[in-house]
């Protein structure tokens, strides 16, 4: 049954489309059918409100009409959609579907043939899962509010009315107005001042998909790194953001030597508040990150490494549906792996590997009952955000690496490099790919093409057994280091000077299982890592603080959980939490203080594996 908001009958309009089985959708996780009418440009007008949290306004979609098609379909998630409109001012009738769990409402709006542009006026609700409003408490200046904005997977839609699937591309523009002294930001050109009515006006000529759609609205500063590059932080941050973040254009370099001009204008960091639950979000001309990063040795690059290789794989060409999540994820770490080498060198990019192995080896571990989940093309019907695992972006990676080894690193760059520029601004499924893959490449080394067993890599579960193998020189002098402690070697008599971060992650997830807490507290002793300012090496270590019960590390875990909404921590520490009853009880106390301080993702992760209604 289908509830109408409003019915405003029109004349001159076609009729409704005769009622029947609805034919399959291009995209499974949206309404939307843009093979019969498509949205190619958005303008907004958005008022942002603090006091209500909420964001209200009017979305004006321009539309591509390839069918004549007398209906528009639109992705909501609880918006409340208030009228719509036809370019000419005309009311026309619209309706919103049943509700299905993730995904939201479809918005049915009807449309004749020649219609051209629809206007939407609508309002978002405080509980809109893409939108996390923040109180100056939970800001790092504790001054004013903060909000921002996650749309990826399919969270658009809880913000704007819009045909939000990666396979839909669009241009937009967008006039914001904020409360003063605030300044908002958007994926888009960013503009120096607001202006002379307080409003501030962005563009984005580029067509891009509705994930990548964004907004900020808080204090915030800039430091630039380069004539195009540059960093947004809050004013207490941005210092030490600036200097963490100072290799950024070093990476773009290299970037552009391998596979093309950078196509998207600036390239700017905004660092975000603790809770963004995402090390970063590769939202066009303006990366979203997490504080967690600011570690003071600049050892967590890799994150804005990742970040800017996506304005390549994922940003210019995109995974037409979220079952091709890989397309975004494996190429960008593997693009990632390749930046990390060029700016600091091989033996710095092979212990990268060798954690990303050991980060693909858990998760494989994890799904050993769900063997479906390990594929990298997959069928996922439900939330599309169940794609987010490191499936994606470490198989993925070892795929494309495998077909560098086997090719050669020269070929396979030139491979790379016709492949974004072929597909640039466009969206891609993995049949294309796999089709690109073969006429470029396979069909001409059909020995190595069957070596490789490209269908085995994509369509099957766990790891083919021609996965690369990482050889790291300074890991294996880790693991001399951890067998020595391991046979009582005292903590303080390892040698460990000038250890990076990836060794010391390394030292960390070889201590035997069985490590005594009287060790755990000679480790602790000697490398402070309770107190660690590292978030890396302190998620790593409160594993094991968890696994052996280790009293000193509990009120630092506490506080960890408090601070930190970054995902990429949150599930692993709960998950260990979960493995015992005490545990359990430990964990959900914890949750409970701190559940509101979460992002709606976050929230979501832990209530399932805490097992809480």
């Amino acid at each position: 049954m289908r509830r109408y908001l409003a019915v405003l009958i029109v004349g001159g309009l076609p009729a409704w489309p005769a009622a029947g089985e609805t034919p399959a959708r291009p995209d499974p996780h949206s309404f939307s059918r843009p093979d019969q009418v498509a949205v190619t440009h958005l303008s907004l007008e958005l008022e942002v409100s603090f006091e209500a949290r909420r964001l209200s306004g009017v979305a004006t979609l321009t539309l591509d009409n390839r069918s004549g098609a007398s209906e528009l379909v639109l992705d909501t998630r609880q918006l409340d959609v208030q009228e719509v409109h036809l370019a000419d001012g005309t009311p026309t009738e619209f309706e919103l579907g049943d509700e299905q769990e993730f995904l939201g409402r479809p918005l049915s709006i009807r449309i004749s043939p020649d219609t051209r542009q629809v206007r939407v006026r609508y309002a978002t609700r405080p509980d809109a899962p893409a939108l996390q409003w923040l109180t100056p408490e939970q800001t790092a200046g504790r001054r004013h509010p903060f909000l921002f904005t996650q749309s990826q997977a399919a969270l658009a839609r809880s913000w704007v009315p819009i045909q939000d699937g990666p396979g839909v591309r669009f241009t937009y523009d967008a006039v914001v107005r904020v409360p003063e002294p605030l300044r908002p930001m958007m994926s888009a050109d960013n503009p120096t001042a607001a202006e002379a009515d307080g409003s501030w006006r962005f563009s984005m000529t580029n067509p891009i998909p509705a994930y990548l759609l964004a907004l900020a609205v808080g204090e915030v500063e800039f430091r630039a790194l380069d004539e195009r590059i540059g960093v947004w932080a809050e004013p207490s941050v941005i210092e030490k953001a600036a200097w963490e973040f100072a290799d950024t254009p070093r990476y773009m370099e290299a970037a552009e030597r391998l596979y093309g001009p950078y196509r998207w204008g600036r390239y700017d960091l905004l660092v975000l508040p603790p809770s963004f639950p995402y090390g970063g979000m590769e939202n066009p001309c303006l990366t979203f990150v997490t504080p967690t990063l600011l570690a003071g040795d600049r050892s967590q690059a890799g994150v804005v490494a990742h970040e800017l290789a996506h304005s390549w794989s994922g940003n210019l060409v995109t995974n037409a549906t979220w079952n091709d999540f890989w397309l975004n994820e494996g190429f960008t770490t593997y693009i990632e792996h390749r930046l990390m080498e060029a700016v600091h060198g091989r033996d710095h990019s092979e212990m990268l590997a060798a954690l990303t192995r050991q980060s693909l080896d858990r998760e494989l571990e994890l799904f050993r009952d769900e063997p479906d989940r390990t594929r990298l093309k997959t069928d996922l019907r439900g939330d599309p955000d169940d794609s987010f695992t490191s499936i994606p972006y470490d198989k993925g990676y070892f795929f494309l690496r495998l077909l560098e080894e086997t090719f050669g690193r020269a070929a396979f760059d030139a491979f790379l490099r016709r492949y974004f520029d072929a597909n640039a601004f466009g969206s891609v499924d993995t049949a294309a790919f796999v089709s690109q893959l073969n006429a470029e490449l396979l069909d001409a080394a059909p020995q190595q093409a069957t070596s490789i067993g490209v269908a085995e890599w994509i369509y099957e579960p766990a790891l083919p057994s021609n996965c690369p193998r990482v050889r790291s020189s300074r890991f294996e002098d880790v693991d001399v280091q951890v067998a020595a402690f391991a046979k009582g070697a005292g903590a303080q008599d390892l040698e460990t000077a000038g250890w990076t971060t990836h060794e010391w992650l390394r030292f960390l997830a070889g201590l035997p299982a069985d490590v005594s807490l009287e060790r755990m507290a000679e480790l602790d002793a000697a490398f402070g890592f309770t107190h660690s300012g590292n978030t890396e090496i302190l998620a790593e270590w409160f594993l094991r603080v968890i696994e052996r019960g280790y009293g000193p590390g509990w009120d630092a875990l506490e506080r960890f959980l408090t601070a930190y909404g970054r995902r990429k921590y949150l599930r692993p520490l709960y998950r260990k939490l979960a493995e015992t009853d005490a545990g359990l009880a430990r964990g959900r106390a914890i949750f409970e203080k701190v559940r509101s301080t979460y992002h709606p993702l976050a929230q979501q992760d832990v209530t399932e594996i805490l097992k809480l209604d």
